[in-house]
């Protein structure tokens, strides 16, 4: 008898099953290819990268080579397989796509300690040992369906229409405010005002951007979304005024720079509980990501603004995490039930393994009757992990980015040299969160 199943043979999943399987531990890996594909995959092989061979950037000084670090030193499967079949992409991580499943399968159909079983699975034994859920941000059908009723209706999937997320340090904090509307709150927002001229050009670049085409397995290019998540640019297109008094109203605000009501005004709510990290409220949109940093940087303090995570609009299917998940990644109200990938909200191929890793420990500890690992937020796995377990009403996934980790005592004003710093820090957190061998 398995030790532990996991359904889905993506990143997170092989990732999983081959750390466990390195422990000792009997898994069982359940992957639904050949027999159901999703609407995103075509090939037999595990670990299949749809949309992009890239695998992010791979310098220390970066987030994404940061969380490579932190992998390697937790003992990731997948990234010496990406060294294999890596081909010249700069200082980025990018791998042949077909060979790099090929070795990943092979790994893992190989590994004495992991049983492949491929069908589809349709429903999760809640009582009977442990499961780890990885089946990516394309569950559908009856263990869709299943999830949807554990979790109480509360998991989400709907053509997603996500805002844009951009560090606190990089916004230009003589031109932004914090005020709340007609002076209530606590000014919890940051508000950037536009004068009459202002506006009508960010109007009209605003209009007249570039969206992004949207994979076969999103649609046709015009799908229905809530209107809670119109895209901006689309909202914006029913006339010069429908955003100031919508998303970009002024009113019940001044601008102390100049004592009068702004034109228009773009508020950023708080992201993240430290304050490193702001949305743009109301800003969803499907711009692409250069027309993105272009014209949003139009907007009165914003000129040089660092974007954590660009707007994007795809299907999805994701946990409310924040609400269910324990931080060691199985529900509250579930515990033998685990969840790992994009699933959960960690956003991109890396990540998602990531999650796959972080999920195994866990199991690992409990498999042994240990306390789990703390991760710190200090590094970003454990920033990561926090960021999708803490209260936050407008959940929303996430990828790796420098503004999920704390600010450094000191300032560095090199940015590369600053995150080289912060990617030391972090190392150093990780180390000492770490408990177990790789």
């Amino acid at each position: 008898m398995a030790d532990v199943k996991i359904l889905g043979a993506g990143l997170a999943g092989c990732e999983a099953a081959l750390w466990l399987a390195k422990q000792g531990h009997r898994v069982e890996l359940y992957e639904q290819k050949p027999c159901v594909y999703s609407p995103a995959h075509k090939k037999e092989g595990f670990a299949e990268l749809v949309c992009s061979n890239s695998l992010k950037s791979d310098r220390i000084d970066s987030a994404g080579g940061l969380l490579k670090a932190e992998m390697r030193r937790l003992g990731s499967h997948l990234l010496p397989i990406a060294a294999q079949c890596s081909v010249a992409a700069g200082g980025a991580l990018a791998v042949n796509r077909d060979e790099f499943s090929a070795l990943v399968t092979q790994a893992v159909e190989q590994c004495e300690n992991i049983t492949v079983i491929r069908q589809e699975v349709t429903e999760i034994d809640t009582e009977n040992g442990i499961t780890l859920v990885a089946t990516g941000p394309l569950t559908q059908g009856k263990l869709a369906e299943q999830i949807n009723r554990m979790t109480g209706g509360k998991k989400l999937s709907f053509y997603d229409a996500a805002a844009p997320i951009v560090t606190a340090e990089s916004l230009d904090m003589e031109k932004v405010f914090a005020a709340s509307r007609w002076g209530k709150g606590d000014a919890d927002y940051l508000n950037c005002p536009f004068d009459k001229d202002g506006y009508e050009a960010f109007y009209q670049e605003l209009i007249s951007a570039e969206r992004a085409p949207l994979h076969d397995f999103d649609g046709d290019g015009e799908v229905t979304v809530y209107e809670g998540c119109m895209p901006v640019e689309i909202m914006a297109k029913r006339g010069p005024d429908t955003l100031r008094f919508g998303p970009l109203k002024p009113v019940g605000l001044t601008d102390p720079s100049t004592g009068r009501r702004p034109w228009a005004n773009v508020q950023l709510r708080r992201e993240n509980k430290e304050g490193t990290l702001f949305n743009l409220v109301g800003f969803q949109t499907n711009l692409k990501f250069g027309e993105q940093k272009r014209v949003f940087r139009m907007i009165p303090g914003l000129e040089n603004a660092e974007f954590a995570r660009y707007g994007v609009m795809h299907r999805n299917t994701f946990l409310n995490s924040p609400m269910l998940l324990n931080q060691t990644l199985n529900l509250k109200e579930y515990p033998n039930v685990y969840f790992a990938g994009q699933i959960t909200g960690f956003e991109g191929y890396m990540e998602s393994a990531a999650c796959g890793l972080l999920a195994a420990r866990a199991i690992h500890a409990r498999l042994l009757g240990e306390q789990p690992e703390q991760f710190s937020i200090g590094c970003m796995v454990g920033a990561l992990l926090e960021y999708i377990t803490q209260e936050n009403k407008d959940f929303q996934p996430m990828g790796a980015n420098m503004g999920l980790l704390p600010p450094l005592e000191t300032r560095i004003r090199d940015k590369r040299e600053r995150y080289a710093e912060v990617s030391r820090r972090a190392l150093e957190a990780l180390e000492k969160s770490i408990r177990y061998d790789k």
